[in-house]
């Protein structure tokens, strides 16, 4: 097997299932309700916003992979919109886990040679940098979700 199958396993694997943690993002998100993911502790991000952020730099990389300009700026990544209902929540869930099927297809896509060029341009890295850290980055709010959740629930 070549680099990008694994790739693309690592990548879906932390979404879906499969993975070395046994922590996924859609099985530690499926029940978690609206008042949950929008419960704040102490100063913290509530759990709404770092799945927003999470997805932020997903669909990013996305975008790139499909040829289309680097818009996103980290500024921005944990602009979450308002969120008012059950429904908002649950199709902000869905949004972020259809996201992440479609850049796992991307990465499937990529030809070995990508990965080792310029990200755009070359003060972000590679692709394979990107695609890495795009991973490592939702296994490191994965971890602040899975314990945000058992705070709010060992609080009622």
């Amino acid at each position: 097997m070549t680099l990008i199958p694994h790739l693309a396993k690592h990548f879906k694997d932390v979404h879906f299932g499969g993975n070395w943690t046994s922590v996924n993002l859609r099985d530690t998100l499926s029940d978690i309700t609206f008042e949950e993911a929008t419960t704040r502790v102490q100063d913290l991000n509530t759990i709404a916003v770092l799945v927003f952020h999470i997805n932020y730099y997903v669909g990013a990389i996305t975008r790139v992979l499909q040829g289309k300009p680097l818009t996103a700026s980290d500024k921005f990544s944990f602009d979450l919109p308002p969120l008012h209902s059950e429904e908002e929540w649950k199709a902000l869930v869905d949004k972020v886990l259809a996201e992440a099927e479609i850049l796992g297809k991307e990465i499937e896509l990529l030809e070995e040679r990508q990965l080792y060029e310029n990200f755009t341009d070359a003060k972000y890295g590679n692709c394979l940098r990107n695609l890495m850290g795009v991973t490592e980055h939702t296994h490191y709010h994965l971890g602040q979700i899975s314990i945000l959740k058992k705070l709010i629930r060992n609080k009622k």
